[in-house]
């Protein structure tokens, strides 16, 4: 007999629909019914691509007996995190204070006020590894409930005045915008913790730091620093080359187990893949690599293979588990990894020696049972009969059960794709991307966005969700529809960017201090309004929004916009030098700021090649954050102001390099342009 969820949107929500828990989706009525019965609330959350999430409903959420103790004695709810980003963060905040570590499953144990006393993430069946059984911690919990109720009391309010302790540090006074000493600072510090010997930052596990490579790569543009390209081009490098990448069907995994970027944990998110899109189409930007060009393809071309939905946006993830074809079992990299037997039983003793030669596919194996994860630690002296091998296994693979997808639509991670594939289709000319990332942008427009100027976060199968948009999403969308302008030139992309950012401003911002919040000052209350300026999986809200009315003052002009940038990025002078991998976009944002951001205008018509060649050289451009109007001239009041009283030179189209609306002497000269921006790669 389904239970609650199941009317829900969210894959991982209906994922739970049918156990004999009694779950109950987030909202009043969960609290309510615990007030009335007296009982404390667990908080399940997780998401539909997590591993550890799916073990522990097999092993504890689907057992009878289990639930039947859950349900008797608690309010079971469940959330889906990538739906309800801020009440995952209210409570992951909590539980990372309370242990010194987070993760999903997170599992809390709240008062019908919602307030957290007992925190974990996975728990297992038994004991084991000084764990206790999940129902040990269910019994443990009800007794404390039962017998020390004033307890409980006081270590919820405790919980609750740390957290809020916690948010006034970002709140507390404005702080300046960072200077340059600040942006040298963070690479120092991030020199300290780079792998010198295998690329990226820290040990294991390893997740792909694509923020921090916009950083280098945008520092290394403004300042020359060798050292920041070095550590982007390395760092990219490893990860293309490891078993985090997908080396036949393009992508990339969450992240990898070992330092070495070897075996990954196998979901495959969409905000990892647009954001690692982007910064290999800047590595080759800035250094022309071939590699570097042929991952960002293949990057772009997973996407609209795999993760694209009928309506034109894209999903969520890919599950990391999938039926291994022999044990019939759910197994965790069943559908990419190989044995050398099955390379010979694919492609004969010749070809199967190469393939296990290039993908370094062995005997012992790099995964488990003996399986290899394939890796491609160098370049194919063949790349004609590499490609007819890579294309055999892609083939072969695609007759594997393949992993559950989570065709959840999410806002700001869409916005993520529209920027990366816009961008890459115009730089590597493959209309084909742009085409795509303007269709994705329009689902967002025909059901995430409500007639009052909101957006929705989530949809599913073309239906929205009902859950508000959180700061990213207004942030990350807006990013997408200003790569779109640049990349189009439809005007319409820039006023819609506007009007997001607006909302932003009116809604997410404390007019006090410049600070920003998750959620806007209208959503539902927690038990505090969740505030991170430090990025996670993805750019974090404060510092994407900062990033996005950058660039919107950059082509309106708007010293309200610019403003509220600079006030944002406050914080970032604040945490440059202590902790750089956690502030990686709000870095890249600030070498834009203190670059200009360049504003460059090429005015022509739109059929003359001289037009295209000038808007080529521009958005080939290494200047940090810089900005690309292409149009008509114009003269007084315009859609874009960037582009008014820049007359054509001599009749011929013609480029104006410009900060703060101030601009250089025009040139009609692509090369020049090119030279004038910095290094621009053909």
């Amino acid at each position: 007999m389904p239970n609650r969820l199941a009317d829900a949107t969210s894959p991982y929500l209906l994922q739970h629909a049918d156990n004999p828990v009694d779950w109950w989706p987030w909202g009043p009525a969960a609290f309510e019914e615990a007030r009335r019965r007296g009982v404390p609330v667990l908080l399940s959350v997780g998401y539909a691509a997590c591993h550890w999430c799916h073990v522990m409903a097999h092993e504890s959420f689907e057992d009878e007996g289990v639930a039947g103790y859950l349900n008797e004695r608690f309010v079971a709810v469940k959330v889906d995190r990538e739906e309800r980003p801020d009440v995952d963060a209210v409570y992951m905040e909590a539980v990372q204070a309370a242990t010194g570590q987070g993760g999903w499953p997170m599992t809390v144990f709240l008062t019908p006020d919602k307030e957290p006393f007992y925190f974990g993430t996975y728990f297992p069946p038994q004991p084991r590894h000084g764990m206790p059984s999940f129902r040990q911690v269910l019994e443990g919990v009800e007794a404390a409930w039962r017998d020390r109720r004033e307890e409980v009391g006081e270590v919820a309010g405790r919980i609750r005045a740390d957290l809020a302790e916690r948010a006034s540090v970002y709140s507390a006074g404005a702080h300046h915008p960072p200077a340059a000493a600040d942006l040298h600072q963070a690479l120092v510090t991030l020199s300290r913790d780079f792998d010198e010997r295998r690329g990226g930052f820290g040990g294991a596990p390893k997740f792909p730091p694509a923020m921090v490579i916009e950083y280098l790569l945008r520092h290394h543009a403004r300042t020359g620093s060798q050292a920041a390209l070095e550590m982007a081009v390395r760092t990219g490098e490893a990860m293309a080359r490891g078993g985090i990448h997908d080396q036949l069907g393009g992508g990339f995994a969450r992240y990898a187990v070992d330092a070495g970027w070897v075996v990954p944990h196998f979901e495959k998110m969409l905000y990892d893949n647009a954001l690692l899109l982007r910064a290999y189409l800047h590595l080759w930007r800035a250094t022309g690599s071939p590699l570097a060009r042929r991952v960002a393809l293949s990057t772009a071309d997973f996407l609209l293979r795999e993760l694209r939905t009928p309506e034109g946006a894209f999903a969520s993830a890919l599950d990391a588990d999938s039926l291994d074809e022999e044990t019939g079992a759910s197994a965790e990299g069943a559908y990419y990894v190989w044995e050398p037997g099955q390379l010979v039983d694919l492609l004969g003793p010749a070809d199967a020696a190469t393939a296990a030669r290039l993908f370094s596919v062995t005997a012992d194996g790099t995964f488990e049972h003996g399986t290899s994860v394939l890796q491609l630690l160098a370049d194919p002296d063949d790349f004609d009969e590499f490609e007819a091998i890579r294309e055999r296994l892609l083939a072969a693979r695609a007759q594997r059960p393949a992993p559950a997808r989570d065709d959840k639509v999410v806002a700001a991670w869409n916005g993520l794709a529209i920027a990366a594939l816009a961008e890459t289709g115009a730089l590597l000319d493959r209309p084909d991307l742009v085409e795509a990332a303007e269709r994705a942008a329009d689902l967002l427009l025909a059901v995430h966005l409500t007639p009052d100027g909101r957006l929705l976060r989530t949809s599913r199968d073309g239906r929205a969700g009902a859950n508000a948009g959180v700061l990213e999403d207004y942030a990350d969308t807006a990013e997408g529809f200003l790569a779109l302008y640049a990349v189009t030139g439809g005007a319409e992309w820039l006023q819609l960017a506007g009007g997001l950012l607006d909302t932003v401003l009116k809604h997410f911002t404390d007019d006090a201090s410049g600070a920003l919040y998750d959620t806007a000052d209208d959503a539902e209350e927690l038990i505090r309004r969740p505030q991170d300026p430090t990025d996670n999986a993805t750019p974090s809200g404060w510092t994407a929004a900062a990033g996005a009315l950058l660039t919107y003052a950059a082509y309106t002009g708007s010293a309200r916009h610019r403003t509220a940038a600079e006030r944002a990025l406050g914080i970032v002078g604040a945490l440059a030098a202590r902790a750089p991998r956690f502030i990686g976009w709000g870095l890249a944002v600030a070498e834009a700021l203190l670059d200009g951001p360049r504003e460059v205008a090429v005015v022509g018509p739109a059929d003359d090649p001289a037009t295209a060649a000038l808007r080529r050289a521009a958005l080939l451009a290494t200047a940090p954050g810089a900005v690309v109007a292409v149009g008509a001239p114009a003269t007084g009041d315009t859609e874009v102001p960037l582009l008014a009283d820049r007359p054509l030179v001599g009749g011929a189209p013609a480029a104006y390099v410009c900060r703060h609306f101030a601009c250089d002497a025009p040139t009609t000269d692509a090369a020049v342009l090119g030279e004038r921006l910095g290094v621009a790669v053909e």
